[in-house]
């Protein structure tokens, strides 16, 4: 059975959530729990917090459904515990008309969603509806992660979409062999991953590894770099240096951003490939070589052959089999999955559980990530770094993904509220400034206090509307 079908299988028939239902009020544990059972999850109920914790601590619980004046350290108390004891488990608050603050309070600690009593069933079941959808999907993706992970050097790779199970299957079958292989595709895609990937699955992974950034060679030393060279052979060379293709032995050598290589290189590389040998610079004698060269670059190599910059008969020979890799915004179903991946290593890396909101995770989906996958991943850092709990919302995202410009610019003779105009240069200026805040406040002439004021109202207009449009729902 392929990995990808296991996968596959595995998601088919995600695993029922388990639902704790904590309320010292008789009537509203009975209620809860006939929604919860209507809904086919497993049910648990507890009057106080400290059987809610004994039940927490016993077996698994996916939701906690919680009133805020349940006996002992109440629902505050108990969302604390469950942050820092269980991360993994959702929860929804039970509030009265009269303590809406600390229901807000409780969703800036970690609570996912909150519910004002005396409350409607349809309302009820509508937010636990939503708070299962969600935990399919964490389990789904949780099961695809670890998938992808038991697959041998494909632990950096993520993603299940139809586009990535073809970069699979290519690297699965490449990885068996040694002739040349043209990794192409936009900065931030991955190209070195999966040359990793190449190597490290294949029957060469105990030979040396040797990554070369051709953008980053000094264009008189890249020969002396690539084949190495003799002692005295230039000023500075006091001693013999071993060149990267010889150090690389029977491994792999690694040619990141090929078409950086300046064009008089491009034939010498050409016949060490084909020939297997080199010559180092200032030396006499030649020199076998046995590695396997894999390419990659980010620019249209077949444009730079027409225009002459490219040599043809070089990319002939490392074109063998061209694995090309997808843009993020081409397989954006991937991205709740990447999503996951980087907040649980920033988890681990601080200790602390985060989550995206469902706005800004709203807007992390609507973006078209130019960066692609190292953008995304900048992004989740910045905001784990800069947010102060759990919940990770539209304001902690970079500005350019939190703001973009998806609306219609206003005819000249067109007639809108100044409020909308406001917002739409406020925003145009952001783009312009590549979410830059205060350059965009310079562009604007006003204050940065002012433009961080109107964002924050920005962020506070969009989260109510979407609080509204899942409350229609």
């Amino acid at each position: 059975m392929s990995t990808a079908t296991s996968a596959a299988q595995l998601i088919e028939r995600p695993a029922t959530a388990t639902v704790l239902i904590v309320d010292d009020e008789d009537s509203t544990r009975s209620l809860c729990r006939d929604v919860v059972s209507d809904a086919g999850l497993r049910t648990r109920t507890a009057a106080t917090t400290e059987q809610a914790l004994e039940i927490l601590d016993q077996a698994p619980v996916d939701i906690v459904i919680t009133d805020l004046r349940v006996p002992q350290i109440g629902g505050i108390g108990l969302i604390k515990k469950i942050r820092e004891m269980y991360p993994q488990t959702a929860v929804m608050v039970l509030t009265q008309y009269g303590t809406i603050e600390s229901a807000v309070e409780a969703t800036r600690m970690g609570a996912a969603d909150y519910i004002t009593k005396p409350f409607h069933i349809p309302e009820l079941r509508s937010k636990l509806d939503r708070m299962v959808r969600t935990f399919e999907v964490d389990n789904e993706n949780r099961v695809l992660r670890e998938t992808l992970r038991s697959r041998p050097g494909f632990a950096g790779l993520i993603g299940v979409s139809a586009k990535m199970q073809k970069v699979y299957k290519l690297i699965e079958k490449v990885s068996q062999h040694a002739y040349p292989v043209l990794i192409l595709g936009e900065s931030g895609t991955g190209k070195e991953l999966v040359a990793r990937s190449i190597h490290f699955s294949g029957v060469r992974r105990v030979k040396p590894f040797v990554p070369v950034d051709c953008s980053a060679l000094v264009p008189t030393l890249i020969e002396a770099e690539l084949f190495g060279h003799v002692k005295g052979a230039f000023t500075g060379a006091v001693h013999t240096k071993q060149g990267l293709m010889e150090t690389a032995e029977t491994g792999t050598l690694f040619l990141d951003e090929i078409g950086e290589l300046p064009t008089d290189l491009q034939a010498k590389l050409l016949r060490a490939i084909q020939e297997k040998e080199i010559r180092p610079v200032g030396g006499t004698d030649r020199v076998a070589v046995a590695s396997r060269v894999i390419a990659a670059t980010n620019r249209d190599l077949e444009a730079m052959i027409q225009k002459g910059s490219f040599r043809q008969d070089l990319y002939f020979r490392l074109n063998v089999v061209q694995i090309k890799l997808p843009p993020l915004r081409e397989r954006k179903t991937d991205i709740p999955i990447l999503v996951n991946a980087f907040l649980e290593k920033r988890s681990a890396e601080s200790g602390r559980p985060y989550q995206f909101s469902e706005a800004a995770m709203a807007q992390i989906l609507t973006y078209d990530w130019p960066g692609n996958v190292r953008e995304l991943e900048n992004a989740v850092e910045r905001a784990t770094a800069l947010n102060s709990g759990p919940v990770l919302d539209l304001a902690d995202l970079p500005s350019n993904v939190a703001y973009t410009m998806n609306q219609r610019v206003p005819m000249p003779d067109e007639i809108m509220p100044l409020e909308e105009l406001e917002k739409r240069a406020i925003l145009h200026a952001l783009h312009e400034a590549s979410g830059d805040k205060l350059e965009a406040a310079k562009l604007l002439k006003i204050g940065k206090t002012t433009l961080y004021r109107k964002l924050k109202q920005y962020d506070a207009q969009k989260n109510r509307l979407s609080r509204q449009a899942a409350g229609a729902n």
